[in-house]
């Protein structure tokens, strides 16, 4: 009896160990395969610095920035971000003579550079972070 209850055990317990090993598995594979590049000749986009899944909406990890980008809850700006905080348009960022600026377009809840408010425009430096709501990116301008 004992011997049949060892062996049960056993094979119960490899088992265990196989779907944990196969989760870690799908874990990296899934891991692997959400990784967003962004393509080496981009010069200008903005990284999200959050981490996606702590999120409770979709949102890209890299959204490249040409001319213009505008970010707000409503369908015809091209970032679209389903946050209660975020207004319908809340900022866009325009590029003039080969600096970028940041223009708050009256949100609610405002447009934080690197932690001020701004009320205006403000002009973009390489590093800055930009947080509305509970989302925060990194500007980055090679």
């Amino acid at each position: 009896m004992y011997n049949i209850l060892a062996i049960l055990f056993k094979y119960i317990f490899i088992v265990i160990i196989y779907l944990f090993i196969f989760s870690i598995i799908r874990l990296i594979y899934l891991d692997i395969r959400g990784m967003e590049g962004i393509s080496s000749d981009e010069k200008v986009y903005l990284k999200l610095i959050n981490r996606k899944d702590s999120l409770p909406f979709k949102i890209k990890e890299y959204y490249s920035i040409d001319d213009s980008i505008s970010l707000g809850r409503h369908g015809d700006n091209n970032i679209v971000v389903k946050d209660p905080f975020v207004s319908k348009r809340h900022f866009q960022i325009i590029e003039d003579e080969g600096d970028y600026y940041l223009e708050d377009l009256n949100s609610a809840n405002g447009t934080y550079l690197n932690g001020d408010k701004i009320f205006d425009v403000a002009r973009l430096n390489d590093g800055d972070i930009i947080r509305i709501g509970q989302i925060e990116f990194l500007f980055v301008n090679r």
